[in-house]
């Protein structure tokens, strides 16, 4: 049997995503409030997320506006419930175009700076150097 916090999620995520049959919300209860678990098809996960978490914020602000009304504070964590993302030991695993898994250690720092960034600093370091 499900609540009516429940209820409230699965129908606002239903109405949002393109597999409405794979929603599940889970209800725990513990010293924080009540934690509300949801998960999705992971096609669905950025619809539900949103750009820069957007539509997730604003799951959590009715949420909030409901925990206004029955007295309770409610938090909800999204699961990324998608094999291919998931972090094991340090190393990211990926799958390449034929299913093939493709191992990327995390253990070696890489230099990802731009011209643009290096050309940024160097600016602003001769700036620090102005009395000013």
């Amino acid at each position: 049997m499900s609540t009516i916090d429940q209820q409230f999620i699965e129908y606002i995520v239903k109405s949002l995503v393109g597999h409405p049959d794979d929603v599940m919300v889970e209800r725990m209860i513990d010293e924080k409030g009540v934690l509300l678990t949801l998960t999705v098809n992971p096609e669905d996960l950025g619809r539900v997320i949103g750009k820069r978490g957007v539509t997730a914020q604003s799951l959590r602000t009715l949420l909030r506006a409901l925990g206004t009304k029955n007295d309770a504070r409610y938090n909800l964590k999204i699961e990324n419930n998608d094999e291919q993302h998931k972090v094991y030991d340090n190393t990211t695993t990926s799958y390449d175009q034929n299913n093939n898994t493709v191992e990327n250690s995390t253990d070696e720092p890489v230099d990802n700076a731009s011209d643009y960034s290096k050309k940024t600093r160097e600016e602003l370091a001769e700036l620090d150097d102005l009395d000013i």
